[in-house]
């Protein structure tokens, strides 16, 4: 292979760019509530760290006793220690040993606490989650120790580094003969980080693209070649393909301020059949587009009293089209709430290109909107599937089960090959996880289908 050669950019007053098609998908009328499929909650989280801090505990007026400055032992852990921006993380707030204990000599039967509390969260977000426990206790005697107890709540990721977890106030509440309530405050604010999780951007869709200025040329002609939404300021490679390999038509240049450029790429290679461009060392799907369709004309003399017949098949288009814009999503309870599921209505892609590239459906929704407020994009869910017609050059893959969110996420695609095409059908199974007491009413956002 010939080594690559750097050739300044030509700039050109107006680039031509590939088509892109969008759809908009309405998600309407969420009876009662707004609702998202969870993110699947991880196996295994990283190990917490038990803590002990100063309390300063109220016992209820009528116990006569002062204050109670005393230790809490507690432990917070989590259900997903490495969640994505947009997931929904569940902590678990553990006091091993409260400070407070039972203010009164009259015993407490079982069952009769219900504890509250809040889950201080701090780093790359800061927020107070509240938990909660279940109504349940051993007995506990007349001035004795309260028992252990657990309470947990939930929590919204909004931002990608190391988040820390600390606990914060709790509440005992006995209902026995009458309704009590013994606060504990943290006296030193904030307690010690029990617990450490590393939350990660969400990965948005691949927006990069490339166009030709012509589809052919002859051995030694060089094509002019557009790509916008590239990295500003940025290495690029621009190389032929010959299916997944690379051919000797290669250079090296750097995108302009505004992500895009547009070069000359000398083509002598009579392999070439498509071009790419990307951003590193070597080809990533990540950080690439193309490739896109090139034929080197075969220019070798005839033998004599020879003929040369040439056929041509015209090329087509890459297109899509759907079944409809309108989903209605199932209704949830207020109070209870839950996942508002649903099926996206299906989407046909016709790829009759007849070159090299394969295509990409990316979506992203915006943030539900109802009487209550908004419901956050990230709170949508879905489970694509993709479907090929038998005899498609190519085959189709459906993206990842998770969150859409405002960034997006891809619904389904196909591979770059030596020959790339056919129909498709891609369907998805979406859920909106309603929070419980959200306002009743119906909440709307719009998903936008892009292919590319």
């Amino acid at each position: 292979m010939a080594s690559a050669t750097r050739e300044p950019s030509a700039r050109r007053p107006a680039a031509r760019r590939p088509r892109r098609w969008t759809a908009a998908l309405g998600a309407v009328a969420l009876v009662a509530a707004t609702a998202a499929l969870a993110a699947p909650a991880h196996a295994m989280a990283t190990a917490s760290t038990p803590v002990d801090f100063a309390t300063r505990c109220v016992p209820p007026p009528i116990a006569g006793i002062p204050p109670i400055n005393g230790t809490t032992t507690a432990k917070i852990t989590v259900d997903n220690a490495a969640p994505r921006v947009g997931d929904t993380v569940t902590v678990t707030y553990q006091v091993t040993k409260p400070a407070a204990s039972n203010p009164v000599d009259l015993a407490l039967p079982a069952d009769i606490m219900t504890p509250t509390g809040k889950v201080v969260v701090g780093g790359a977000q800061t927020a107070a989650v509240t938990v909660t426990g279940p109504k349940k206790n051993p007995p506990v005697p007349g001035k004795g120790e309260f028992p252990a107890f657990s309470m947990t709540g939930t929590f919204t990721v909004t931002a990608p580094g190391s988040i820390t977890l600390s606990p914060g106030d709790y509440n005992i509440h006995t209902s026995y003969i009458m309704e009590l309530d013994t606060p504990c405050t943290v006296s030193s604010p904030p307690a010690p980080v029990s617990q450490t999780i590393i939350a990660t951007d969400r990965p948005g869709a691949n927006e990069r693209a490339l166009s030709l200025a012509t589809a052919s040329g002859k051995p030694g002609d060089r094509v002019t070649v557009s790509g916008t939404k590239f990295t500003p300021l940025t290495d690029i490679t621009l190389v032929g393909r010959a299916g997944a390999a690379e051919t000797a038509d290669k250079m090296t240049f750097t995108s302009d301020a505004d992500g895009g450029f547009t070069a000359r790429l000398k083509v002598n290679d009579k392999a070439t059949t498509g071009i790419v461009a990307y951003e590193g060392a070597s080809w990533s799907a990540a950080k690439g587009a193309g490739p896109a369709a090139y034929t080197v004309v075969d220019d070798t003399p005839l033998p004599r009293n020879s003929q040369k017949l040439t056929a041509s098949v015209t090329a087509g288009t890459l297109s899509m089209s759907q079944a409809g814009d309108a989903v209605q999503l199932s209704s949830v309870d207020y109070g209870s709430g839950g996942g508002a599921n649903g099926d996206l209505r299906t989407v046909t892609v016709k790829d009759y290109r007849g070159g090299p590239a394969g295509w990409s459906l990316t979506g992203k929704v915006t943030d539900f909107t109802g009487p209550g407020g908004t419901i956050d994009a990230g709170k949508l869910h879905w489970a694509p599937a993709c479907t090929t017609k038998p005899g498609s050059p190519s085959t189709c893959a459906a993206g990842s089960k998770g969150s859409v969110g405002s960034a997006g996420a891809t619904l389904a695609s196909t591979p770059n090959g030596a020959v790339s095409g056919g129909e498709f059908t891609v369907d998805a199974w979406v859920s909106l996880k309603v929070p419980a007491f959200t306002t009743p009413g119906a909440y709307s956002g719009v998903l936008t289908l892009t292919l590319t």
